[in-house]
């Protein structure tokens, strides 16, 4: 009898866990910041054609922090374009981003100043290393591709009417 009520409180134990772990992961994904689909696409001029995507525009500091955090997938014409205030360094991290991403950094004019990888769920520093103006997350791997290269420009609205 003393071996059934080991064995149940084990079960019982084991069903807590898995269920405790379920809700949090469950609730770090509903922690993911969704925004509205631009309507616009993004139009990225590479040496070899256009290629277009649906983004999501954060341009506040509550979204700019967030970004893509908890996202576990995002399709691959779509993206996040981070814009900023004014030109100035930036810096990026992946913390709590458990999707590999490509990190377009774009100058003020549109143009692709760096294109940087970033690792799911690291703390190291992402930054061009030179003041721009837009940062353009997509999946990892989409840069390469498509074909999108340092010195490319980049078409959309935000991009041209952000210019001071």
């Amino acid at each position: 009898m003393a071996h059934r009520n080991w064995l149940t409180a084990g079960v019982l134990c084991a069903a807590i866990v898995f269920a405790a772990c379920f809700m949090a992961a469950k609730a770090n994904s509903a922690d993911a910041m969704l925004l509205p689909i631009d309507r616009t696409p993004l139009v990225v001029a590479t040496g070899s054609g256009e290629r277009s995507f649906s983004i999501e525009i954060a341009d506040t500091s509550a979204e700019r922090e967030a970004g893509l955090m908890f996202r576990r997938t995002m399709a691959d014409d779509h993206g996040m374009l981070f814009v900023f205030e004014r030109t100035d360094e930036v810096d990026f991290w992946m913390k709590n981003t458990p999707m590999a991403l490509d990190l377009i950094f774009i100058g003020e004019d549109g143009r692709i100043k760096a294109i940087k990888h970033g690792e799911p769920e690291s703390e190291a520093i992402i930054s061009p290393g030179q003041p721009v103006r837009f940062v353009l997350e997509l999946k990892a791997g989409t840069a390469a591709k498509d074909g999108i290269k340092e010195g490319d420009l980049l078409r959309h609205p935000v991009i041209g009417s952000s210019s001071n």
